[in-house]
């Protein structure tokens, strides 16, 4: 207690105070990218929402079709071939057509909108592979 009453007085924060989900956190763009107000909005139209759940709506269709034609065996079969299917990927770097679940689903001969327009070549989005690695890991 040389230092008298200063000796009372905090001379640092230590890391524990400084909580990362305090109110001066800044956002890492390294590994969440740029905030989009986009995707914080709520839908502008009812119809939204059923057009991105369209394809899970199908599916749930198809399988309570399929249940009450075939018995439980077919539905619970293809959910696990889905499941294997989903577990093959490629690196997150590279972009993947996929063509294994478009044969399950019955997609393989149709020519839909995003053949035409998502070709990966003229894609503005590619990453730095190394950290999307990590990132996909968990080491970062």
């Amino acid at each position: 207690n040389s230092r008298g009453p200063a000796s009372l007085l905090k001379d640092s924060i230590s890391l524990t105070d400084a909580s990362a989900s305090g109110l001066f956190e800044g956002h890492d763009l390294l590994r969440r990218g740029f905030t989009s107000v986009k995707n914080e909005l709520l839908p502008s139209h009812p119809l939204e929402l059923t057009e991105k759940n369209f394809q899970l709506n199908q599916d749930k269709t198809n399988f309570a079709t399929l249940r009450n034609i075939q018995g439980i065996h077919a539905p619970l079969k293809l959910q696990m071939e889905f499941r294997a299917v989903k577990q093959v990927q490629r690196f997150p770097f590279l972009h993947s057509s996929n063509m294994a679940m478009d044969i399950l689903r019955g997609n393989d001969e149709c020519i839909g909108f995003e053949d035409i327009l998502n070709d990966p070549s003229q894609s503005e989005v590619m990453g730095e592979p190394h950290m999307m690695m990590e990132h996909k890991l968990g080491l970062l």
